[in-house]
């Protein structure tokens, strides 16, 4: 009955202030995991095997702002020690809470915890905008298929030409010098979203294409492969990944990748605290 009555209690408060919050968290200095300390654990909230409770061990606080804003590597502006100084994150989740209701409470949490400021404003970056290649698109509408059992957790196999065998559920795989990425009744939105992951930068998606798709794109890097693409730069391995994933989504998708200077919209942190409050 006490807990029942703490439960109720706390959402009466949240209820009156507007701003939804944990239950309960906790932050504290990071206790290092594993034998050289640099281990990080960060499991639970919506839409996970544990929705009620989320933990972040040995975690860096722009892990938090990231899955706070959900943002992308390309999409923050702040100081370096918020990917250095690390903490441990405990917060027990209210029951059928929503991913965007939960990155409220995170955002909350920042502010209360470490004072966080933070504002949104468009920053001039490359981007790659996606447009239908003279010869694409190479694929088709998605056709109605049975819904895949989750695939059972093991070693990546490969085919007979080195790339990933992607198992049921499995949307990529890497393993060294081969990659592939699936798309199983997907949007171009969401492809875009995927290869602003791997490229490291936003890719916009001026298709046209409303449908839903499938597809599958494979690629070789490094050493395997000798892809160039004109006016790409990076470190080694950027040089290698980005302009072979770039040819291969041309060559078996028909889409076309093009670098372009456009404003994209970042947040832009103006202050926050070293130590957090007491919990």
């Amino acid at each position: 009955m006490k807990l029942i009555a703490a439960v109720l209690i706390c959402w009466l408060a949240q209820a009156q202030s507007g701003k939804p919050e944990f239950e309960v968290a906790s932050v504290k200095p990071a206790t290092p995991l594993g034998p050289m300390g640099m281990r990080s654990d960060r499991k639970g909230g919506p839409g996970t095997a544990d929705p009620g409770l989320y933990s972040c061990r040995n975690c860096p606080i722009r892990w938090v702002l990231d899955e706070a804003y959900d943002l992308k590597t390309y999409e923050f502006q702040g100081p370096d020690w918020l990917t250095e100084t690390r903490f441990d994150f405990e917060a027990r989740i209210p029951p059928a809470t929503s991913k965007e209701a939960f990155r409220q409470m995170l955002q909350n949490l920042l502010v209360s915890r470490f004072k966080l400021e933070a504002h949104r404003q468009p920053k001039e970056m490359q981007v790659y905008e996606m447009t239908v290649a003279k010869n694409g698109p190479k694929f088709h509408e998605a056709t109605p298929h049975e819904e895949a059992t989750v695939a059972e957790p093991g070693q990546i196999k490969r085919d007979a030409e080195g790339f990933p065998v992607l198992g049921p559920k499995m949307t990529m795989a890497i393993v060294p010098g081969h990659a592939r990425l699936r798309a199983d009744g997907q949007t171009m939105g969401w492809l875009a979203d995927q290869l602003s992951n791997q490229l490291g930068g936003p890719v916009t998606n001026a298709t046209e294409l409303k449908g839903k798709y499938d597809f599958i794109v494979s690629w070789m890097f490094g050493e395997a492969s000798a892809a160039v693409v004109p006016g790409e730069s990076g470190g080694a391995a950027a040089d290698a990944f980005r302009p072979a994933l770039v040819n291969a989504v041309q060559s078996q998708l028909g889409l076309k990748l093009e670098r372009k200077k456009a404003p994209v919209e970042v947040l832009i942190v103006d202050r926050i605290d070293k130590t957090p409050s007491a919990n």
